[in-house]
């Protein structure tokens, strides 16, 4: 059981509907899109700092595997269609060339590293603080991996010219983030083993 199907079944009783899991999941595509305007740009590389991750990772805890990766490919799905949700960028506009560019390893690993985050919470993880931190560690990994090998190999082939190779975009694309993201994990993950206490539903699950 995921937080969202406990809030489900303490607002609407037995047979919950799903008006709150879909409400749950416009609401972290609505959280996602809103992050992504609060971004920071760094002189040495093309890749802002945004509070995005942390959003699409809690939104797995949350939700769970299938609904956290349903609220990003929404997420994902406005970007395509033009609406201005993603980071500002001074060289692209909003629509589909932003998977193209030089973040689009990061934004397409957005529904896979929410379901991973999900999937262990399914299991429990998402009921004590370390374990907490552990899937949400696991997803911002793969978003890393997904987001280093576009931006090393596939964003310049994307757009016609030669890519820049997986050591210059460590530098540029990871290296500068490890920290900052790890100090925002460690606070996040506090988030959902908090809400589960406040339901007051016990731990039962054992990782």
């Amino acid at each position: 059981m995921t937080l969202v199907d406990a809030v489900a079944l303490r607002a609407e009783g037995a047979r919950p509907s799903l008006f709150v899991p879909a409400l749950s999941v416009a609401f972290i595509t609505a959280l996602t899109a809103a992050a992504a305007q609060f971004s920071a740009p760094l002189p040495f590389t093309s890749v802002p700092l945004t509070l995005q991750p942390m959003v699409v990772l809690l939104g797995g805890l949350v939700l769970g595997s299938r609904l956290g990766a349903a609220s990003q490919v929404a997420y994902l799905a406005m970007g395509l269609a033009g609406l201005p949700v993603f980071a500002a960028s001074a060289t692209l506009p909003p629509g589909p060339l932003r998977l193209l560019g030089p973040t689009g390893g990061y934004l397409l690993a957005y529904p896979a590293a929410a379901f991973v985050a999900g999937y262990l919470a399914e299991r429990g993880f998402d009921r004590r603080y370390a374990t907490s931190v552990l899937a949400m560690l696991a997803g911002l990994v793969l978003i890393y991996l997904c987001g280093v090998a576009w931006l090393g190999i596939f964003a310049r082939v994307a757009s016609g010219s030669a890519s820049i190779g997986l050591g210059p975009a460590f530098v540029t694309g990871l290296a500068p983030f490890i920290l900052p993201d790890l100090i925002k994990l460690v606070v996040a993950a506090a988030i959902v083993p908090g809400l589960w206490r406040l339901l007051g539903r016990p731990d039962t699950t054992s990782v």
